[in-house]
């Protein structure tokens, strides 16, 4: 961890909703002026995506049947482990772009399945912001949670990030319901060894539960909305949390355990406003004061 140049880390699996957390991140930082440099979990896939094919037909030719971008071995980990702690230390860094379709082919001048070239951070940054798969990783070769100064988990209950994650693969990548399952079953066994534990890392978990029935995901018609849903906002420390303000501000809002609040689902960007905004300021004030 590093006073003088502050990490916030937002770590969540394919379909769990971490881009929208991170718009409003964007909101906050827009709102007060913070410069951020941000970097994609997806940067740092070891693989493009013809290479990622041939990987997996070869894990597959051996009987390993488990192997995905969830793994650890498909990422590299070491060198976003680099990137943070070179950031913490010194303000610098280097990432580039996982380019996922035609559109962002389009705006970076790389193939769809690529990636760009390694560029440098812009100078003079408040802090960096990540949003990937492994922004809170704890094993024998790299620690991540402990550069990184705010941990964030959006872990949806399992059925709703199926739901997501086949409803979003379907229309904006073309993928069947058929092979979208496929990928849920492929990626079954990382998802419980690689980024479950991550969330016992995080300093605070975001969880939407719905209030519908989602019993059968691979059928569902439609997403549950913001209003069918409750999300539980679980604190590591709940030490310098003011719960009765955040319950006046939230309307409906109440405590299940001494660190745990429930909100209306409709209310989660009101909650991570009041939030996140003054640990934000908190960490650029330090960070300045450095």
């Amino acid at each position: 961890m590093s006073k003088k140049h502050p990490i916030i880390s937002v770590t969540g699996s394919s379909g769990a909703g971490t881009t929208t957390v991170k718009t409003t991140f964007d909101q906050i930082f827009r709102r007060e002026g913070i410069k951020t440099v941000a970097i994609e979990g997806d940067a740092f896939h070891r693989f493009d995506r013809a290479a990622m094919k041939a990987e997996l037909a070869r894990r597959a030719e051996t009987g390993d049947q488990t192997f995905s971008h969830f793994s650890y071995e498909a990422n590299e980990l070491a060198k976003l482990e680099d990137v943070f702690r070179t950031y913490g230390e010194t303000g610098k860094g280097e990432t580039r772009h996982y380019i996922h379709d035609d559109r962002e082919a389009e705006l970076y001048g790389a193939a769809p399945g690529t990636f760009t070239d390694w560029a440098t951070f812009a100078d003079d940054s408040d802090l960096l912001f990540y949003e990937g798969l492994h922004g809170a990783v704890v094993n024998d070769e790299v620690n991540l949670a402990a550069i990184a100064d705010l941990k964030i988990g959006v872990v949806p209950v399992i059925n709703l990030e199926w739901i997501q994650k086949i409803h979003r693969d379907r229309a904006s990548r073309g993928y069947s319901t058929e092979a979208v399952t496929d990928t849920i079953l492929r990626r079954m066994t990382a998802y419980v060894n690689c980024i479950c534990p991550q969330f016992s890392e995080t300093d605070i978990n975001f969880q939407r539960v719905p209030v519908v029935d989602t019993s059968n995901p691979f059928v569902a018609r439609w997403i549950p909305t913001a209003d069918e849903s409750l999300v539980v906002i679980r604190f590591k420390s709940p030490r310098g949390i003011d719960f009765p303000y955040l319950m006046s501000m939230i309307h409906d809002s109440w405590m299940t355990r001494a660190n745990s609040l429930v909100i209306p689902g409709g209310k989660i960007d009101l909650a991570m406003q009041l939030i996140f905004t003054p640990m934000i300021l908190r960490l650029v004030n330090e960070s300045k004061r450095a």
